[in-house]
């Protein structure tokens, strides 16, 4: 009986794992990458498994598509990256007496962590806003945080819900659907550090919802 052929393995570096978590970072699938390229599913699921060699045409694009070096595949491995303390990018999404800076690199799509200094009465405005993301967790670092949702919607059954205050102090952590309307503000008299984590990450600003005192 003739003896089967063992499957050769493409020579050259191993870059598969890189391509895999940069696609995952940006929240795409293997069909979401595949029509952006112009190539198959089965043909990235080899690349992502190290089973082919990418064409140069091929890897150009993408590395395009997940907005990435391609030399950075080929650098030596990271267990991570690495955002220093004196390095945060300061980011700001509107608000008023406070400033936010960004602990996580820009392009990780799967989670979003935000550090927020609130001046005493600074918080995102009076506007009542909401994001499209499913959870957002707050924890206070120090000084207090309220956080306001809006009164008039309905819970998953139908019923309605009214306006509600949820009040944080200094090492207190909090939950919550942001797809419903609220705010926050710093409360008391001194500076408030929040720690904001968003999954997944922000696609864009938060989106305010119309005032009630402004006129149509």
């Amino acid at each position: 009986m003739a003896k089967a052929k063992e499957a050769v393995e493409p020579v050259g570096p191993r870059i598969g794992a890189r391509l895999k978590a940069a696609r995952q970072s940006k929240r795409l699938t293997l069909d979401d990458l595949a029509e952006a390229c112009g190539v198959t599913k089965g043909y990235l699921s080899k690349l992502e498994r190290d089973h082919v060699n990418a064409s140069v045409a091929t890897l150009i694009k993408v590395c395009a598509v997940l907005e990435i070096p391609v030399g950075s595949l080929f650098e030596n491995a990271s267990a991570g990256e690495v955002v220093r303390a004196d390095a945060m990018p300061q980011i700001s999404f509107g608000g008023e007496k406070m400033t936010e800076y960004l602990l996580t690199p820009t392009n990780e799509r799967r989670i979003q962590v935000l550090l927020g200094e609130l001046e005493p009465g600074g918080g995102s405005g009076r506007e009542f806003y909401s994001l499209p993301i499913d959870v957002n967790f707050v924890h206070v670092l120090e000084g207090g945080l309220r956080v306001s949702f809006e009164g008039g919607r309905t819970d998953p059954n139908g019923e309605a819900v009214d306006a509600e205050d949820v009040v944080l102090a200094a090492g207190d952590s909090f939950t919550f659907t942001p797809t419903h309307n609220h705010s926050f503000q710093a409360e008391g008299s001194v500076l408030a550090k929040v720690l904001w984590v968003l999954n997944p990450a922000l696609p864009e600003g938060p989106r305010a919802s119309p005032s009630r005192d402004s006129n149509p």
